[in-house]
């Protein structure tokens, strides 16, 4: 079987059902279909729930506009009058399961992990039955197969969890048995106990390719809003190129370094089977719909090396320092253990004799710099905070072992009289990246892609 996925971005207007529509018919044959929430209702979620302790009212208006955007959606499809009335009550005992999870999170005033994760869920659960209600009524043979009936068993934590592929890809696999379309909500699995757990941010990615290789499927296409993955940024670079084939490795890196196309995640499970995951663009001609990317365990380099070139504005430095931190045991061990327990994740970290530099999301810069200043390091006598930076990387097989890269690299940055304050290379077999300030970060971009993207190599 195929697994297809369609995300957020393709559910942005009522039309958008028709292009969806016609994808699934177009493929002729059965399949996997992940789907999403509608555009902006995770963060309309996210936003009650971090509300709704203080603000009662804030539940009725999620349920009201959880409501509306389904029903507007439905409307288009259902004529007859007993049809609408059986989905729309379906759907409101749904929408009504959900407010009671957020009536308990405002009495006791916080969101337990499980309660958040479950809540979150809905977004994905409701899309994926407006979706089957739809190709129903348009004769396409479909069932509903959520996490908990396919038995999508994860390892248990909560916000970001992994699918447990040893104790369940078995059961998954002898659940689509039937030759039919399968419509199946993204972005959680169940955990042992029967707890929802989220993937992350973006997670159905994830859950997709999950699905991929519990069934050993033929592909993963994932369908979005873009033109495949690009040489750079179209809004900072116009002419950017488009990258028709790409391995797991570079696309990870690419996507872990701001390329925000696919989940960084969701190449793990596809890497044990080499199941290729092609990649759609919702808005293209789909009378001739063919894959703008291809995504595979195939390593291809090419005649300039690099791939292409990616940022993140998301990214801020901890410097710890200190007369001998970077030699002193245990100094890091303290403080990478202190972040941990406050749920802050470390995105790398460089060392010299006097400086511990400590790369982390922005969000996440002044809570780990509050807690330093309470932990008290010995050795560490002074702590600092860099933001205001944007973190530049270049991708592409072979980028660590050919020479001259370096040179070219830093000699485009150096045209445009940008200093790079942070510079890591060699840690990924495909990836380099250095940290600028953020008002140079399109300066540099457009400098190294006139460098390395010569027409005469197209």
């Amino acid at each position: 079987m195929k697994v297809v996925k369609f995300g957020g971005s393709n559910l942005k207007k009522r039309e958008d059902i028709s292009k969806l529509v016609k994808v699934i018919k177009s493929y002729n044959k059965p399949l996997i279909i992940v789907i999403s929430a509608l555009y902006g209702m995770t963060d309309t979620i996210i936003s009650t729930i971090e509300n709704v302790h203080r603000d009662y009212q804030s539940i009725d208006q999620l349920q009201q506009t959880l409501l509306s955007a389904h029903k507007a959606i439905l409307s288009d499809y259902l004529h007859d009058s007993s049809e609408i009335q059986q989905t729309f009550s379906e759907l409101e005992k749904r929408v009504e399961e959900m407010k009671r999870f957020l009536l308990g999170i405002h009495y006791i005033g916080e969101a337990p992990d499980f309660v958040r994760d479950t809540v979150l869920s809905y977004g994905e659960r409701l899309s994926a039955f407006t979706l089957y209600k739809i190709l129903n009524q348009l004769n396409i043979d479909c069932k509903e197969a959520t996490p908990e009936e396919i038995g999508l068993l994860t390892d248990g934590e909560f916000g970001n969890a992994s699918v447990n592929f040893d104790k369940c890809s078995c059961q998954v696999a002898s659940f689509f048995n039937d030759d039919l379309n399968y419509i199946v909500p993204g972005f959680y699995g169940i955990s042992e106990t029967g707890k929802v757990n989220l993937f992350g941010r973006g997670g159905s990615d994830y859950s997709a390719a999950a699905i991929a290789r519990c069934v050993k499927a033929e592909s993963l296409d994932l369908w979005k809003d873009v033109k495949g993955f690009l040489s750079a940024d179209p809004k900072i670079v116009p002419n950017a190129w488009n990258i028709k084939r790409m391995s797991y490795l570079e696309a990870a890196e690419l996507s872990y370094f701001g390329a925000e196309i696919i989940h960084p995640r969701a190449f793990e499970p596809l890497k044990p089977d080499n199941i290729p995951l092609n990649l759609f663009n919702i808005d293209g001609d789909l009378d001739d719909i063919k894959p703008l990317t291809v995504i595979s365990s195939t390593a291809v380099k090419t005649s300039f090396i690099i791939k292409s070139c990616s940022y993140t504005d998301d990214i801020g430095i901890l410097k710890l320092k200190g007369p001998g931190v970077g030699v002193k045991p245990g100094i890091l061990a303290d403080v990478t253990n202190a972040m941990k327990l406050e749920g802050i994740n470390i995105k790398s970290v460089l060392t010299s004799q006097t400086i511990i530099s400590i790369l982390l999301s922005s969000t996440d810069i002044y809570k780990a710099y509050q807690l330093l200043q309470n932990l008290d390091v010995h050795g560490v006598n002074e702590v600092e905070i860099q933001d205001e930076i944007s973190l530049v990387a270049i991708v592409g097989e072979g980028l660590n072992d050919t020479h001259g890269i370096a040179a070219k690299l830093f000699n485009a940055i150096s045209r445009k009289g940008i200093n790079a304050k942070v510079v890591s290379m060699g840690v990924s077999d495909v990836a380099s990246y250095f940290i600028v300030d953020s008002h140079q970060r399109n300066d540099a971009i457009k400098s190294i892609h006139e460098e390395f993207f010569n027409e005469k190599h197209r």
